[in-house]
Order: C-alpha cells, then sequence, then structure tokens
C-alpha cells in the first residue's frame, strides 16, 4: 500500500504535489519522493521518513516543472530501510520515463528472469515498482515509430504490458517531453480517482491520486475513477485521452481500502469510505446481538481513529453509552504499517493511552476496525485491564483475517496472523479477551457495496480466494520465506 499523486498544471506543481502527499501520508511513512518535469528535463527528489521531514526549501525550489508525479512509499516489496528503493523509479530510454506505483506484482520471479535474459534489462534494486518500469518501457520502446508519443502507441504498451504482468498495480508515469501516462490493473484492485479543474485561462489542469480528497482538498472536481484495464494519457498541455488495454476488465476493488487503508472523507469507486464503515457498524451490532447478552455491556469504545465510524453505529444500534476511553498520540504513525513486528509492539503504547475514569468496575466493548497480527489487540486489551476494566469484549468490523494479502499490503505470512489456524476459542486467549467477535464476510460485502455499481470485492485475505487466479501455496511459501530473509 501506497499513495500516489500526479499533476499536470498550467502553473509549477511542486507545492501541490507536496500538499497532496501530505494528505496522503496515511498511507506510507517509510519513504517519500517526488519528480517534477520542465520540459524534457526531470527533477527528482525522494528521501526516507515523512513528508514533513523530507523536503527541505531548496529541495522545493529545485523541483521545477508544470507536470510531476508523487508517493509516499509503505513497503511491501523490497527493503523498507533502503533510500535506493524509494519511488520514483527512472529509465532513460525511450524519451526517458519516471514511474510510481501502488500495488504489488505477483509474477516478480517470471518477470526477473524475462528483463534479463529477453528484454536485456537490468534492475538495481528489488522493488517490483522497478520492474513495472522497465516493462513499460520495453514495451512503449516496441511501439514508438518516430520521436513522437502517439497516444496508441502508449496505449498498445500498456495493453502488452497487461499481458506480461500479475497482480496490483495503480501506476502513474511521466514521459520527458510528452505528458503523463496512467493506468490500472485489470482488476482494479487498488484505486486511482481522476480529477480536473479549469483556470481563468480556460486551459484545463488535471490531477490523478489514490484517493478522491486530494482532488477535493485541491479544489479540483472529481471526474472519476480510472477504470480497471484502462490507461490515461494526458499532454503536457492538457489534452485528454483514454483507452480500455485489458481484453476482460473486472472490477474487484480491495475491500481493505475500505475496512482501514483509506482516509475515511475518501470516494473510491463511487463509494464513500465513511459510510461505508457505518455500515459495517450496524452489521456488526447485529452480529453482536445473537452472541452476547447485551446487559453484560456497559460502554461502546473505539480503537481510534479508523474504528470510530462502526463503533458509533454498534453503540447506536445496541442502545448503549458510546464512550472515548482511548487516547491517541498523533505524532506516532499508524502502528499496522509500521516495518518490523518489533517496532509495531513499541509503538503501540506509545500511540494509546487508556483513562481509568472510563474503565474502571465496566463491562467493556471494544470495537476495532480489524485484527491483523494481534499485537496491537493484545496490548490494548491489557492497557483496558489495568485501567480497572472488569469484563472485555472485543470486536472487529472486518472478519478474521487467516490468509496473506499479496496485493499490497504487508500481511506476507500466514504464520504472523492471528487467525491463522485458530478458532475463536484459541483467539480469545491469545488475545487474554473475555469475547470475540468478528464481522461476517457477507456482511462486510454488503456494507461496501450497498447501493453501487460494485458486485465483487478483493476479499482475499478473509477467504483466500485470490482473484488474479494465479496464487498457489508454492508462490505463498516463497513469499514468506522471501519476507524473512
Amino acid at each position: 500500500m501506497c499513495g500516489i499523486v500526479g499533476v499536470v498544471s498550467t502553473d509549477q506543481c511542486n507545492q501541490q504535489i507536496y500538499d497532496s502527499l501530505l494528505l496522503l501520508q496515511h498511507r506510507g511513512q517509510d519513504s517519500t519522493g517526488i519528480a517534477t518535469m520542465d520540459g524534457s528535463v526531470f527533477h527528482i527528489n525522494k528521501s526516507k521518513g515523512q513528508v514533513r521531514e523530507a523536503y527541505r526549501t531548496r529541495d522545493m525550489r529545485a523541483l521545477i516543472g508544470r507536470s510531476g508525479l508523487g508517493h509516499v512509499r509503505y513497503a511491501t516489496k523490497g527493503a523498507a530501510h533502503r533510500e535506493e528503493e524509494a519511488q520514483p523509479f527512472y529509465v532513460n530510454a525511450p524519451y526517458g520515463i519516471i514511474l510510481v506505483h501502488n500495488g504489488n506484482l505477483t509474477n516478480t520471479r517470471e518477470l526477473e528472469k524475462e528483463l534479463f535474459k529477453v528484454d536485456k534489462r537490468h534492475t538495481n534494486t528489488s522493488s517490483d515498482t522497478e520492474m513495472l518500469l522497465n516493462v513499460l518501457a520495453t514495451e512503449l520502446n516496441s511501439e514508438v515509430k518516430g520521436k513522437d508519443v502517439d497516444p496508441d502507441d502508449l496505449f498498445n504498451a500498456v495493453k502488452r504490458l497487461h499481458s506480461r504482468v500479475e497482480g496490483s498495480y495503480a501506476s502513474i508515469a511521466l514521459i520527458a517531453g510528452h505528458g503523463l501516462l496512467a493506468f490500472r490493473d485489470p482488476f482494479g484492485i487498488r484505486p486511482l480517482v481522476i480529477g480536473k479543474r479549469v483556470k481563468e485561462n480556460n486551459k484545463p489542469e488535471w490531477v490523478i491520486a489514490s484517493e478522491s480528497l486530494v482532488i477535493e482538498n485541491n479544489d479540483y472536481v472529481i471526474v472519476r475513477d480510472v477504470e480497471p484495464g484502462e490507461a490515461i494519457f494526458i499532454t503536457s498541455n492538457g489534452e485528454f485521452f483514454s483507452k480500455q488495454c485489458s481484453d476482460n476488465p473486472q472490477l474487484f476493488p480491495c475491500s481493505f481500502e475500505y475496512v482501514y487503508l483509506a482516509r475515511p472523507d475518501s470516494i473510491m469507486n463511487g463509494i464513500s469510505v465513511y459510510e461505508s464503515r457505518l455500515r459495517m457498524g450496524d452489521l456488526l451490532a447485529e452480529t453482536i446481538k445473537k452472541q452476547i447478552s447485551l446487559g453484560d455491556i456497559d460502554v461502546v469504545m473505539p480503537i481510534p481513529d479508523s474504528s470510530r465510524p462502526a463503533a458509533m453505529q454498534v453503540a447506536r444500534q445496541l442502545g448503549i453509552e458510546y464512550r472515548e476511553g482511548f487516547f491517541k498520540n498523533r505524532y506516532v504513525g499508524r502502528t499496522f504499517i509500521m516495518p518490523g513486528q518489533s517496532l509495531r509492539k513499541r509503538s503501540v503504547r506509545q500511540k494509546l493511552n487508556a483513562m481509568s475514569t472510563e474503565f474502571k468496575n465496566k463491562n467493556v466493548l471494544i470495537v476495532d476496525d480489524s485484527v491483523v497480527r494481534g499485537t496491537t489487540s493484545q496490548q490494548i486489551v491489557q492497557m483496558a485491564r489495568s485501567a480497572g476494566a472488569n469484563k472485555v469484549t472485543f470486536t472487529s468490523a472486518a472478519p478474521p483475517i487467516r490468509y496473506p494479502h499479496v496485493y499490497g499490503i504487508n500481511m506476507p505470512s500466514r504464520n504472523e496472523l492471528i487467525a491463522y489456524n485458530r478458532d475463536i476459542n484459541q483467539i480469545e486467549n491469545n488475545l487474554f479477551i473475555d469475547k470475540m467477535i468478528y464481522q461476517e464476510v457477507n456482511d462486510l460485502t454488503q456494507a461496501i457495496t450497498q447501493n453501487s455499481k460494485i458486485k465483487e470485492l478483493d476479499l482475499s485475505c478473509f477467504t483466500g480466494k485470490y482473484i488474479t487466479g494465479t496464487v498457489t501455496d508454492e508462490y505463498l511459501t516463497w513469499v514468506e520465506e522471501t519476507s524473512l530473509s
């Protein structure tokens, strides 16, 4: 999971990209990068850490150009500590291409061999983004006939890329001296949204980003989502071209975007993230009613921040008082997306504090958006008991996560997942709680897709059914082994 943005403007775009990355910071905290295009010249700055730490005034002044792109990284492939793994990535031919990518490729072993033996291309990192860029460059090189880029050349290159690449990828690229290219995998797993505004000179400006809040915050109008398998090309002068480049596009957006990853004020694939989380709470409340006596619960409490909408609805539907018992230190990053289990453990107590007056002698129902490894949940329960809670019921707005997520979220190992090969009683014992209640898979699907055009979701981490159809047990074992090395 990463956050990406691309801009075609009539003015200098560096500040706009910087501001957009601040809005996308929740999607990645390992590293960040900005690239701008001034004519046919690229200016690039990338660094480890968060956006506010990464760019100084002199860096911003050097990022000259009216077109550009940016990235915030949460490592799922490659090493989080290596600055050279930060995006964007660059190749000098054809024309010069620079690219950012949100997602995760699942056939990197095959691509690595093809790039070396067939395409005669060298990659200098273990990043699948660098592989994606080199595949694009190879296919574009085989398409171009003259010195100028024709939109159809780009679209044919993306079509050929789709035939070679498997997994999830929402990508934005700059083609030196020509414009901006954006494309999305044929299943639309990772999000990508288009925005437009028209300045006083009647020239259009465009932004393409992971989430709609970037578009609205910069006073653009949401045009639509990039469709699964579609490619978009916007010239440096603002001309817009699009084409479907997949033979069989299907929309299977990642359910975990709505559960946790996206900001609640975003709209993706036509669905309000906030409203979907409210519906998760409504349906979770119905499951809770079936499993426990409501007379045993004194208060409902969320784990801030992403579980608040669901917790509010749970309290409302159950007729139980809603209280805020955990308070968050906003200067600590999102624990789930921190690299390394030891760092997650160390950060939980820095991030949350339990207020004893809200817990003492009470039977507490805690609502979280999801339970992945259980690291955070276990410490939260201990904090509640230390603060005086009499009884702790723990609920999740998402179903049990029993399988790795291979499409861009850092859940590579089955053995890391608390619900893998454990029943509910075992999970309760592991977390030291009195009762564990999960959302049902069908209810999660209904909560997200209700009143939308979406018929299916990527639910692979809950069901073990991988929509690309090429994820095998052998592949999952390889992913686990390489994640430990």
